[in-house]
């Protein structure tokens, strides 16, 4: 008879971060955002994103630029902002929608300055999507300082 075990995964669930990514239609920056995250932090970090009045769909311009990177969002749908999603993360990243985004006392805001894809073309979105995963790397260090992303 073989006894099986399951890990205690309750302390390392307690201990994860998680980022919270808003834009103002959560089809563009913020899920290439998440998107970065998840693919360099994996399961260290729980990662959201939503927007304060989301679009009918992701961006295409921004899917073929995670593409591009080996990431595929074409599956992605965008989401409301709601004031759960805000209550249940640790950082709350906004970019270029701050004012709608409500304030829980205890989070840790940002607001990443960067361009707005919408309308652009793959040669617009690749700078901003190379920016954004410059700043989540650095999220990264910060967040699980004994971590480095992965490639």
């Amino acid at each position: 008879m073989t006894a099986e075990t399951t890990p205690d995964t309750t302390a390392t669930q307690t201990a994860k971060p998680s980022v919270l990514f808003v834009c103002v239609h959560n089809a563009g920056r913020s899920q290439m955002a998440a998107a970065y995250l998840a693919h360099l932090a994996g399961d260290r970090i729980e990662v959201r994103s939503a927007g304060s009045a989301p679009a009918d769909t992701v961006n295409p311009a921004a899917v073929q630029a995670m593409a591009e990177e080996g990431i595929d969002i074409s599956a992605n749908q965008p989401k409301v902002l709601t004031d759960e999603a805000v209550q249940d993360s640790d950082v709350v990243i906004t970019m270029g929608c701050g004012d709608a985004c409500p304030f829980f006392p205890g989070k840790r805001y940002e607001d990443w300055k960067l361009e707005d894809p919408a309308g652009q073309g793959i040669e617009g979105v690749r700078p901003i999507r190379d920016e954004i995963k410059t700043r989540i790397e650095q999220l990264i260090t910060e967040l699980l300082p004994t971590v480095t992303p992965a490639n």
